[in-house]
């Protein structure tokens, strides 16, 4: 496209207008006559910021979220493509920059696909009533005697067809319409459709630029020296053996250590190692693991906050069983395959970033806090990246680069080791689970509690003064659907110097651990089979009984199959993010070792948008949560990370992978999200069947058999 047929940026904006939120469509003003004093031929039809069409007939389709490994860059555009009524081998996906006209740019909270479901959708049959008009109007007939069709509109008394790209001037004079009719899901071309991902080929064939990939003219490299221990800072260094290794640069001090530039990554590497530095630990240099644990332990004592009950937890029911159990989990991380890192150029004022971030907003304004800029100073440009899962919500490694760049002049690429990308993360919190229950002589749940003890999140980042009916570890743990009469959910909060934030599912990958672990425990006391148990204890129009059931036929539970001794399958199930998903996990014991040898997922999403996307985004968040219950563990001595690599900090490999089926249920319902729902119901589903196998109950995580 020449630059002669683009729209200038300004121009732009009074086009498609600003708004806070939703779909951001200008009001009327025609193309024309914001384009007659400036020079610019208006041969680009831009009737939303989600979608442009040139006079050539191109389509470009723009993401505003982040493409990470979930599928992003083709199921956003399926929304629009849709709509639209266009060829999906012909459109262009341009990744959009930070921008407050997009609204929300964050990629986390499975948000992506529930939050843009309508907008995109409306972007793209605005777009298509206009080129209907447009044509309407061209041929002097009635709007309903056309139809959009793989880029054309069709005069349907005979047969004429325009193109999109031949419609643009005359589409760009139209007022844009505020009520534009959606598809009915019966009628969907694309969505429901196994599109191939259209980001694979580039990374099949080495061509895909990740942010570790960005380089730009005049650039150097930067590694930066942090505190071992975390709340320290530097006392004082010495720079004078890093000068001598060769490429040396310069040395700076910038907020989180001291930064050595060069004229490579491994020679910035090698020159940070040289550094002599001086520590002031700071207050937490003492702090383990264990003083964690205690306060947990020690907070456990109290009732918590009430976040919700119903009944008496303390009636007495006659011959009632009681069961108590105390569940634990550790510190985790996101250890991404793609270390934290980010380019960045401080010139004349403003700043500009190309970052694998998965909240472009947040850099920016990061960044401008810390360079005391303006925000609109700031640009962002989002790459592609090796993963986030929750990390790259949290910005620091691109203040980092910002900083260095300032300090040196120069544009800059800074790049994280995997060892510091362990020692230097945000991590997910730990968290101790009380849980208490009942059942009756005739095997009936009748009273369940559940006190979980935990850092905030939110109270670290932002809050210092949460209120207690605000805290975030509630989440997973209220609003159970299991009718049991006399129910206490409750919580109490420690406080913790390590750096946590969010991760795959947050306080879901702890709660649901402990709440179907012990809803086994009392299945087993009712000595009634797990689903069954279950079962009985769901409403009958529940969406989550119905993915049970599914669940039960897929697998093959509950028609006489017997496992050979050793192995053992376990259930669990999991409501959230407006979606529902059952597993069933099936595993050998020999010894100590534990082999999951398949895994049997079913999820209610509503609407599917891409049967693979939704197929894999389950495979992979399987992978992630039997990594994470298997393996994952983050330990702290001396205030700081013990672990470095994925030799000390595993995840699982190819031969340990289970066979995976996942299967979804089909419906008209609202979209769901998907890329954290199959996270939850992993580690209890398999410590579920862990028990199946051995009789043994695994209340903390990792998994350890032999302790």
């Amino acid at each position: 496209m020449k630059n002669s047929n683009k729209i200038k940026r300004r121009v732009f904006i009074k086009v498609v207008g600003l708004s806070g939120g939703g779909l951001f469509l200008a009001s009327y003003v025609p193309l024309q006559n914001l384009l007659a004093n400036t020079g610019d031929d208006p041969k680009i039809f831009a009737p939303n910021v989600f979608l442009k069409i040139d006079s050539n007939g191109i389509v470009t389709i723009i993401v505003h979220r982040s493409e990470m490994g979930q599928g992003v860059k083709t199921a956003l555009p399926m929304l629009v493509a849709e709509e639209l009524e266009v060829d999906w081998d012909k459109i262009v996906i341009e990744q959009a920059d930070v921008d407050a006209k997009y609204g929300s740019q964050t990629t986390g909270g499975s948000t992506s696909i529930r939050r843009s479901w309508e907008p995109l959708r409306v972007a793209g049959a605005t777009a298509r009533v206009m080129l209907i008009t447009a044509a309407a109007s061209h041929w002097n007939v009635s709007s309903d005697n056309c139809y959009a069709e793989n880029g054309f509109v069709i005069n349907k008394l005979n047969n004429e067809k325009l193109s999109y790209g031949e419609l643009v001037d005359e589409a760009s004079k139209l007022s844009i319409p505020t009520d534009v009719k959606l598809k009915d899901p019966k009628d969907f071309k694309i969505i429901g459709k196994r599109i191939h991902r259209v980001d694979t080929p580039d990374k099949i064939y080495g061509k895909a630029k990740f942010g570790i990939d960005v380089v730009i003219p005049g650039m150097f490299y930067a590694a930066v020296s942090r505190c071992p221990s975390f709340g320290g800072s530097v006392k004082s260094y010495d720079a004078a053996k890093a000068k001598n290794i060769s490429g040396f640069r310069t040395v700076v001090q910038i907020s989180s250590g001291v930064a050595v530039v060069a004229d490579s990554t491994w020679r910035a590497f090698n020159g940070r190692d040289a550094l002599n530095i001086q520590w002031d630990l700071g207050p937490n240099a003492k702090i383990n693991s264990d003083d964690i644990h205690n306060k947990l332990v020690n907070k456990s004592k109290a009732d918590g906050y009430e976040f919700e009950s119903r009944g008496d937890i303390n009636k007495n029911i006659e011959e009632e069983k009681i069961l108590d159990a105390v569940y634990e989990v550790p510190f985790i991380t996101h250890a991404p395959m793609e270390p934290m890192n980010c380019v960045a150029e401080f010139k004349d004022g403003k700043a500009e970033l190309w970052a694998p971030t998965q909240n472009p907003q947040n850099a920016r304004s990061e960044v401008a806090k810390a360079l005391g800029i303006s925000e609109v100073d700031v640009t962002v440009h989002v790459t592609l990246m090796g993963g986030g899962f929750g990390r790259r919500l949290v910005s620091d490694f691109a203040v980092e680069a910002a900083e260095i760049s300032k300090a040196i002049k120069k544009p800059v690429k800074l790049t994280w080791t995997r060892q510091e990308d362990m020692k230097f993360g945000w991590y997910r919190p730990p968290s101790l689970h009380v849980l208490k229950g009942a059942i009756d002589a005739e095997g009936k749940a009748m009273k369940f509690s559940h006190h979980i003890i935990a850092p905030s999140i939110t109270q670290f980042r932002f809050a210092p003064d949460l209120p207690p009916k605000d805290y975030d570890i509630k989440e997973g743990t209220v609003g159970l659907e299991y009718q049991i009469p006399n129910m206490r959910i409750a919580g109490s909060i420690i406080k913790t110097p390590i750096p946590i934030s969010w991760l795959r599912s947050v306080y879901n990958t702890q709660n649901p651990f402990a709440i179907e672990s012990f809803i086994d425990e009392l299945a087993f006391a009712a000595n009634t089979d797990p689903v069954e148990f279950r079962m009985k204890m769901l409403p009958d129009d529940s969406r989550l009984k119905n993915v049970l059931k599914v669940l039960a036929e897929k697998s093959g539970w509950g028609i006489g199959k017997i496992l050979p001794k050793g192995r053992g399958r376990g259930v669990a199930l999991f409501k959230g993010y407006d979606s529902f998903c059952a597993q069933v996990h099936e595993v050998t014991i020999s010894g100590n070792k534990i082999k999951v040898d398949r895994v049997v997922a079913v999820i209610d999403c509503g609407i599917v948008v891409n049967p693979d996307l939704v197929e894999a985004q389950m495979e992979g968040a399987i992978v992630f949560g039997l990594s994470a219950a298997l393996k994952g563990e983050i330990t702290i001595k001396n205030g700081g990370v013990e672990q470095s690599n994925f030799d000390d900090y595993e995840i699982l490999t190819y031969n340990e992978m289970p066979e995976i089926e996942v299967h979804y249920v089909k419906n008209t319902l609202p979209v769901g999200g998907v890329g954290e729902v199959g996270v939850p119901p992993c580690a209890p589903a398999v410590c579920n069947a862990i028990f199946a196998a051995t009789g043994k109950r695994i209340r903390k995580l990792p998994i350890r058999l032999d302790s």
